[in-house]
């Protein structure tokens, strides 16, 4: 577990880092840095919590973050398996606003990249022709050497981006990251206490335990970080698993409701139509007709 939860990129040369990650999972850890990141999932699954959301994740994922914006895909429980073949793979481009020297994005031609840019900060995600776009010019990046060309083939994937209308906001509109690195270590707890026992009924009493606080106090805390309340975070935890499940096909609600921690189908649906804004077959009408 990290002791810090701003993470620092290693110095390079270059003004730019591209990487292709290639790991048994994903990093497990949730951290923030100075640079904005765009990130591509290309093999894996898991959920993925960027700010104050919380979604699952699959193949195509492709989201634009803003620096300081908290994140992690921690990838699902198979992945840690000591005996696991499973691998995931994605393509990062990490940048910092100055990049290519101060001020160049406030020039007027570079209007609508600065809107971009500026957007990011909510972190924005991508459906649609754009993830195949995006895939496309990332390969390029990934194999592109250092040079002149490269930095245009960057320049072009962000001027494509600024023109394409199939994203949304991830984050709620007014989020604001109030984490402080000290935390690191609470609130990597809770989420890993979350992720390990959501199918379980889950102690409020156990968790302020565990981050070493009164539950009215945990509850204050938490809500003051997450921009939502403990329960909140729980039953998206659950309804996100439950939408992956139902993706897959292979349950039945009823057995999805049992394998996401609920005890009763009835619960379930409320649940899940709060957050999904559907009934659990609606969304699995809408998955299937996409």
């Amino acid at each position: 577990m990290r002791n810090a939860l701003r993470k620092d990129l290693e110095p390079v040369a270059s003004s730019f880092i591209v990487k292709e990650l290639v790991e048994p999972h994903f990093d497990p850890n949730w951290h923030f840095h100075p640079h904005y990141q765009l990130f591509l999932v290309e093999e894996g699954t898991g959920t993925r919590f960027i700010g104050d959301s919380i979604k699952p994740f699959t193949e195509g994922d492709l989201v634009f973050l803003g620096p300081n914006l908290p994140h992690l895909w921690r990838s699902d429980q198979a992945f840690f398996k000591r005996d696991s073949s499973l691998i995931t793979r994605g393509t990062v481009v990490y940048f910092s606003e100055d990049f290519l020297g101060d001020h160049f994005f406030e020039k007027p031609e570079m209007s609508l990249m600065q809107q971009l840019l500026e957007h990011a900060r909510r972190g924005l995600e991508w459906t649609g022709p754009t993830q195949m776009l995006v895939q496309q010019a990332l390969q390029k990046l990934a194999n592109q050497p250092v040079g002149f060309n490269r930095v245009l083939t960057l320049l072009n994937l962000l001027d494509d981006l600024s023109h394409a209308i199939d994203y949304r906001y991830i984050t709620s509109l007014g989020y604001t990251n109030t984490v402080k690195p000290s935390e690191t270590d609470r609130m990597q707890q809770v989420h890993n206490y979350v992720l390990g026992h959501f199918h379980d009924d889950i102690s409020l009493d156990s968790v302020a335990d565990l981050a070493g606080m009164t539950p009215p106090a945990f509850c204050r805390y938490f809500k003051a970080r997450a921009n939502k309340t403990f329960s909140e975070f729980v039953s998206e935890i659950r309804i996100g698993h439950s939408c992956k499940l139902l993706m897959e096909g292979k349950l039945s609600v009823t057995q999805v409701s049992y394998e996401s921690g609920y005890r009763t189908l009835s619960n379930f649906n409320r649940q899940f139509k709060g957050i999904t804004g559907q009934t659990p077959s609606e969304y699995v009408r809408t998955v299937r007709a996409v």
